[in-house]
């Protein structure tokens, strides 16, 4: 029988020049996924409400949804001080930061897959172009050296998970990689007690910003369950987050933000649609990877999909605001370190 040789062989990414040169300099740097670009937004120019354009003026209303989404979350970073590094695969080939040329193209490329962490292998050898998940991004942002990644919504545990034994990927791609995932909390269409309990078993500090409580994704945080801490500022974060490496340097951690109130979805009528939405998935038979998309499809066209597009966009970029935030902030201190051990 051969056995695997006792190193596999480093998998084939590459980062911009940028990103490069950021991280060796010891720059802060963001992750940023890209299922969210490839299968979590339009691909053509919507139109915006005055109140989503007076809170993001310099959205680009001609560009495609997706595109657009991806140059502002971008711009969220840089603005906070940090160099935002967005993961995806072009051709086989996985990308640490992308080319204005690659985003374009990733973004408008229809026949891009979904690339979780089981599908690497796969994906790499058939020379595919697709979006990283949470948990392929949190794998490969760890392998580059990057410690802040931000997100939409995290995955977790699904509802019914006892029949399905349905248990998103994320979870553990967080609990073994030393990446903050900074996130509006979780997506409300998942079992929420369930995935605190999976998080907690799993040794994984979740943090709230500025909030007490679990937020949901595009609804406000959930009153019922309390988060095991909190914090006010990214500096703040920063020093948690140190510790928390200084003692398990391999484990990631959660940093979790409510959805902008004037665009978080109203509750009540959340759930009710997505009460729905389960029924006929189940009605479907839909099941697996499928489900997801499924849910939040049905959710956008029972709420009306310009409110639900205008709730993911404003989340997406405060989540890039507050990890890069949180990036300086954890270089700073680092340097400080550096600055006083030297001076020692």
């Amino acid at each position: 029988m051969n056995l695997p040789p006792a190193h596999s062989p480093k998998l084939p990414w590459a980062a911009t020049a940028e990103v490069a040169d950021a991280l060796r300099a010891g720059h802060p740097v963001v992750a940023l996924e890209s299922t969210v670009l490839t299968h979590g937004m339009p691909r053509e120019p919507r139109a915006m409400s005055a109140q989503f354009i007076a809170a993001h003026p310099l959205w680009n209303a001609a560009l495609p949804a997706n595109l657009a989404a991806a140059q502002a979350a971008e711009a969220r970073v840089r603005a906070a001080g940090a160099i935002p590094a967005t993961i995806a695969l072009v051709d086989g080939r996985i990308c640490v930061g992308l080319r204005r040329e690659e985003l374009e193209r990733l973004c408008g490329d229809a026949t891009a897959t979904k690339v979780s962490l089981r599908d690497f292998g796969s994906a790499i050898a058939r020379g595919r172009t697709g979006g990283t998940t949470v948990a392929a991004t949190a794998a490969i942002a760890a392998q580059a050296g990057i410690s802040l990644f931000a997100t939409g919504g995290i995955g977790g545990v699904h509802r019914g998970w006892i029949q399905s034994f349905d248990l998103s990927a994320d979870l553990l791609a967080i609990a073994t990689h030393p990446v903050l995932v900074v996130s509006a909390g979780v997506k409300v269409i998942l079992d929420l007690p369930a995935t605190m309990e999976a998080l907690e078993s799993l040794g994984v500090p979740v943090i709230g910003y500025r909030t007490k409580f679990l937020p949901r994704f595009t609804a406000a945080p959930d009153p019922a369950i309390p988060l095991p801490d909190s914090v006010d500022e990214p500096a703040e974060a920063a020093r948690v987050l140190a510790a928390h490496w200084s003692l398990r340097p391999n484990c990631g951690a959660l940093l979790m933000q409510a959805c902008p109130t004037e665009f978080a979805i109203e509750s009540q009528y959340l759930e009710g649609a997505l009460a729905a939405a389960l029924a006929a998935a189940d009605l479907q038979g839909v099941r697996g990877a499928a489900t997801t998309p499924f849910l939040l499809g049905r959710l956008a066209a029972a709420q009306g999909g310009a409110a639900v597009l205008e709730a993911n966009l404003a989340l997406l970029c405060a989540n890039a605001s507050l990890a890069g935030s949180v990036a300086a902030a954890l270089a700073a201190s680092a340097l400080d370190r550096w600055r006083l051990d030297s001076a020692q």
